[in-house]
């Protein structure tokens, strides 16, 4: 049975969730329809600017995405102190970049409004929104729906693009926010539609990539265009400091790349018993050993539902949000 948003996002257990949203009637979100030899190629473009325009207005940050050929992935992380902290004159000037001001908040922005209780009912109006800039099933709407509507435009129909709402997935802890980026970042490679980590355009290890790359001034410039000038980057890795610096993934952007690339070569030529004997740091840090990481990498979007951590972190969320059990329980307690 079909489960409610609020017993999905349990932010008190974890501010980090995946999402995955797939298109229906063999409709295209890009790439090339073999049928009708038509490209869809630059709808990945579409979804890559919307993303990144709305993480610049939601107080959600995205720490990893890939853009497939009927589906995509992001891995976000929602921030409630920020959220909190905005002057509702914030909260408006967000809100309204993405709908109609109504004339009750006009007048509020105006200094007109003449009576406590039209000041209260703009206030309660604007708190409204200050929920909504921080609540991923409104972030995914404005994605989504904004998606909808081109495809459907430039493919002259209408009804759903999408198949029904989005699913999500609680990241509980370090080890599932580790596998479920990587998971994502690999998802072209594993696809077989590229054969590396930095060659694997429209993911978010390709973009972290991309000024680092040993590339011409002209070819970088003509790169950063391609994806056009993000307002808000991708959220930041802050490695060791992040005791000091709680606004970031607690790992190295280097230690990140490292392993995605190392799992990446290992799921993709199947050699579960050939890992290498240099293992990224990472995996030492977190005491996976490498058997551990390639199941929980290669199981997201299979085996694992509704949330991902361990056997403590899932029983908590369970209590947090309403449920028994856990889908996903059994299988991590053969992997942890």
């Amino acid at each position: 049975m079909t489960q409610s948003r609020s017993s999905q996002v349990s932010l008190s257990d974890t501010p980090y969730y995946h999402c995955i949203s797939r298109c229906v009637r063999r409709a295209y979100l890009c790439g090339e329809d073999k049928y009708t030899e038509k490209s869809f190629e630059h709808r990945r473009q579409w979804v890559v600017e919307r993303m990144h325009c709305l993480a610049s207005l939601f107080n959600i940050d995205i720490c990893a995405y890939a853009i497939m050929s009927n589906h995509y992935h992001l891995v976000l992380h929602v921030d409630e102190i920020l959220n909190e902290n905005l002057s509702h004159e914030d909260v408006c000037e967000r809100w309204c970049q993405l709908y109609s001001k109504p004339v009750l908040i006009e007048r509020w922005q105006n200094a007109l409004t003449v009576s406590e209780a039209e000041n209260k009912a703009a206030l309660e109006v604007i708190n409204g929104w200050r929920g909504r800039l921080a609540d991923i099933s409104w972030f995914m709407r404005c994605l989504n729906e904004f998606v909808a509507r081109k495809a459907n435009k430039e493919d002259a129909c209408s009804g759903r693009f999408w198949e029904g709402r989005f699913k999500s997935q609680a990241l509980l802890d370090e080890d599932a926010l580790l596998a479920c980026m990587a998971y994502v970042d690999l998802n072209p490679v594993r696809a077989k539609m590229s054969d590396s980590v930095e060659t694997s355009e429209y993911t978010s290890a390709y973009e972290r990539l991309l000024p680092c790359k040993k590339v011409g001034v002209a070819q970088q410039q003509e790169e950063l265009l391609s994806y056009h000038v993000k307002k808000k980057p991708l959220f930041g890795f802050v490695g060791d400091e992040h005791e000091d610096n709680p606004q970031g993934m607690p790992f190295s952007l280097l230690d990140y790349i490292e392993l995605v690339d190392w799992s990446g070569r290992i799921i993709r030529e199947d050699k579960r018993g050939a890992i290498s004997s240099q293992h990224p740091r990472l995996l030492t840090k977190l005491g996976l050993d490498g058997d551990t990481w390639i199941s929980l990498a290669s199981s997201f979007g299979k085996e694992y539902q509704g949330a991902v951590g361990s056997l403590e972190a899932l029983a908590l969320f369970a209590s947090h949000t309403g449920k028994r059990w856990i889908a996903s329980k059994n299988q991590l307690r053969r992997t942890h």
